[in-house]
């Protein structure tokens, strides 16, 4: 076999394969041997077919298979030899492919690339410094009586924070239009779940009264035949509700699995996890600091195979999340390529910082996060033999303690700053990158 390499640009590499012609008759050969143990020919019993009929009969098929299966063998033979480590499927072009001449191809493929993590001391990270106070444990029992809001029906007007049963009838220029018209709406005012000025509108009508209002939608309403016109609603109020926020007793601590040690039980479950929520938002930030560091400090190119791949990824679980009857090959890859170039990369510099470091997923730290996960439900004990029993969820978590053994890798070297702040501001989401 005789192979010549070609680089064509950065990544992309043009591989010459030649194979002999002895070589493409030995497997021919071979096939056809196969055949005639079992074809079955009139006139000839199985297996005493002679081999001048069988090569007449099934040559053309055993060649064509035989040079499938050769390109294929040859090209992982080629890349061994000339220690190449493509990055997808390649783009094979035979040259010749002549009968009783050697079989020459070409592949076009694209390569990893080959680079060495560093600037490790340049990353600059702010590491947030948070406890849970006494305060932030009470304002979340008002957030969980808020979300237990139950609503009895009042005899006034209505106030914000009302849940109000409305019909209601919207026209643009006299015209009605889709989506703006409805009976029997449940609408909480102030929950913003309509457009400007519609539910302020609402506060002081009374069970029974209709109103006319004049809300605008945005000029960057979703629907743009829409966007930015003023529409006359007539609005009937059915009933009106005022909140009824929950007492702290057992009875609303049971509907959070709490049943014993009454409020001060209940304040050092909520507190529990809350203290795990704080842990987990303050290590994902230092986690997204570091990897856009490393990103930063490691600027790669990307195989386009890998980031088409991504791509296809982004695609089908976008569709899931959305759902819809679209296909995924029906989003535009442009929507996802920019979003896909960074995974990939991060994940080959992740990769790369595991392979320099000698990194290997601590059993230790595996154990831990499987407790830690496992201390939000009733029966602890038995989601983390659950986990021990599946291998695919164990091999997730063990993907995951890498990656925060790497992110320690990388602390150990980067500029680390500490900022005291308070809870709310520490679990609070990071705002997002423009372009995502």
């Amino acid at each position: 076999m005789q192979v010549s390499v070609e680089s064509t640009s950065a990544l992309e590499r043009r591989m010459t394969v030649g194979v002999s012609v002895e070589r493409i008759e030995t497997e021919v050969n071979k096939r056809l041997q196969q055949t005639a143990r079992r074809a079955k020919v009139p006139g000839f019993r199985p297996g005493k077919v002679p081999m001048s009929v069988i090569r007449q009969r099934y040559e053309d098929a055993a060649r064509q298979e035989a040079l499938g299966d050769l390109i294929q063998s040859t090209f992982y033979e080629a890349v061994v030899e000339q220690k190449l480590n493509p990055a997808g499927s390649p783009a094979v072009e035979p040259k010749s492919f002549e009968k009783g001449k050697d079989l020459e191809y070409v592949a076009t493929f694209e390569v990893f690339p080959e680079f060495t993590v560093a600037g490790f001391e340049s990353i600059a990270i702010e590491r947030l410094q948070a406890d849970v106070a006494d305060a932030d444990v009470d304002n979340m029992l008002e957030i969980l009586r808020k979300q237990n809001t139950r609503f009895e029906a009042a005899e006034r007007a209505a106030e914000k924070d009302d849940q109000l049963s409305i019909d209601f009838v919207g026209k643009i220029d006299g015209e009605t239009f889709a989506g703006g018209s409805a009976k029997g709406t449940q609408l909480v005012l102030g929950s913003g779940r309509m457009i400007p000025g519609f539910e302020d509108a609402l506060v002081g009508a009374k069970a029974g009264e209709e109103r006319v209002i004049t809300p605008t939608f945005p000029a960057d309403y979703q629907n743009l035949d829409l966007a930015g016109k003023t529409a006359e609603f007539s609005v009937k109020v059915n009933s009106i509700a005022a909140p009824q926020l929950p007492e702290l007793n057992d009875d609303f601590f049971a509907l959070f699995g709490v049943k014993d040690g009454g409020l001060e039980g209940f304040r050092a479950e909520v507190r529990k996890n809350m203290e795990r929520e704080l842990r987990q938002a303050i290590k994902s930030k230092i986690k997204n600091q570091v990897m856009d560091g490393l990103l930063a400090a490691n600027s790669i190119e990307v195989p386009k195979a890998l980031i088409s791949n991504e791509v296809d990824r982004l695609r089908v679980q976008a569709v899931q999340q959305f759902g819809g009857n679209l296909k995924p090959d029906q989003l535009p890859a442009e929507l996802f390529e920019e979003q896909a170039k960074r995974r990939v990369a991060l994940g080959l510099v992740v990769a790369e910082v595991v392979k320099q470091c000698e990194l290997k997923p601590d059993d230790t730290r595996v154990r831990e996060m499987i407790q830690e996960m496992a201390s939000a439900y009733q029966e602890p004990e038995q989601v983390v033999a659950w986990y021990y029993k599946n291998d695919q969820q164990m091999n997730e978590v063990r993907s995951v303690v890498l990656e925060e053994q790497v992110v320690d890798t990388v602390l150990q070297k980067a500029n680390v700053t500490d900022k005291a702040v308070s809870y709310e501001e520490a679990v609070k989401p990071a705002e997002a990158p423009q372009a995502a």
